[in-house]
């Protein structure tokens, strides 16, 4: 390996590290809190402004009229607050640490530039299933950042498979690359089933760009091959490895 190559793997190596909580250190991850904060404030203010949220949602029949900012300014709204304290929430947990492997890795201003150009640009990948589906459907409407933000968690499982995962208040834990599995898993079977208001496709198809965009760019930045890495880290030993009860 020569020393480009081995600075910036050691360099990678030392954001992981950082992340993993071994240097006790305050890190302000500003892209993540600043996209939080721009999605609460809209949100909020188009909970009793219905011209603000009829202007932004997803309208498919609009996008194809020319209002092609939809695809991305819809995942600025929430439905209510619920869905948007669990959106951002999960956004904060792993966008905060998936920007400061980027930052880390790619080191400024790229990394910033890739993990933005990663969350913008899965807004409209996830949600043109949807659109290419309804594109004429006028009772239809989207809103969330759903799709964004699985790309976000897809991100951060391809780079730390296993780290455990699990869903909120349930005391069920798993590995990241076995979670995605079953994420996508579930999701196909309820988008299919029971859709419920939830477009399950949207997290899939983000979930999938997002370790798209991930392989891609780190190896067009700096050849590094993070599906490579991502096959090398996943040991299981026993069945501990593979699921724990609590949190």
């Amino acid at each position: 390996m020569d020393e480009a190559k081995y600075q910036k793997n050691l360099l990678f190596a030392l954001g992981i590290h950082y992340l993993c909580g071994k240097k006790k250190q305050i890190v302000e991850y500003m892209l993540t809190l600043i996209i939080i904060v721009l999605t609460c404030i809209v949100s909020i203010v188009a909970f009793g402004n219905k011209k603000l949220m009829n202007t932004l949602v997803f309208f498919p029949p609009a996008v194809g009229a020319g209002q092609w900012y939809r695809l991305f300014s819809y995942g600025i709204l929430h439905a209510n607050y619920t869905h948007l304290f669990f959106n951002m929430f999960t956004f904060y947990l792993f966008g905060s640490y998936v920007e400061e492997v980027c930052v880390s890795t790619l080191g400024e201003p790229t990394g910033s530039i890739c993990y933005l150009a990663l969350y913008l640009t899965a807004l409209p990948v996830s949600i043109f299933p949807s659109y290419r589906g309804h594109r004429n459907d006028t009772s239809y409407y989207g809103v969330g950042a759903s799709g964004a933000i699985s790309a976000v968690v897809f991100a951060y499982v391809l780079v730390n498979p296993m780290n455990f995962m699990g869903i909120m208040f349930i005391p069920i834990m798993m590995p990241a690359f076995l979670f995605s599995i079953l994420f996508v898993a579930v999701s196909v079977y309820l988008d299919k089933n029971h859709p419920g208001g939830i477009n399950h496709l949207a997290h899939i198809t983000g979930g999938i760009y997002g370790l798209l965009f991930m392989v891609v760019a780190f190896f067009a930045l700096i050849r590094f091959n993070l599906i490579g890495r991502f096959f090398s880290l996943i040991k299981v030993d026993s069945l501990g490895d593979l699921i724990h009860f609590g949190f």
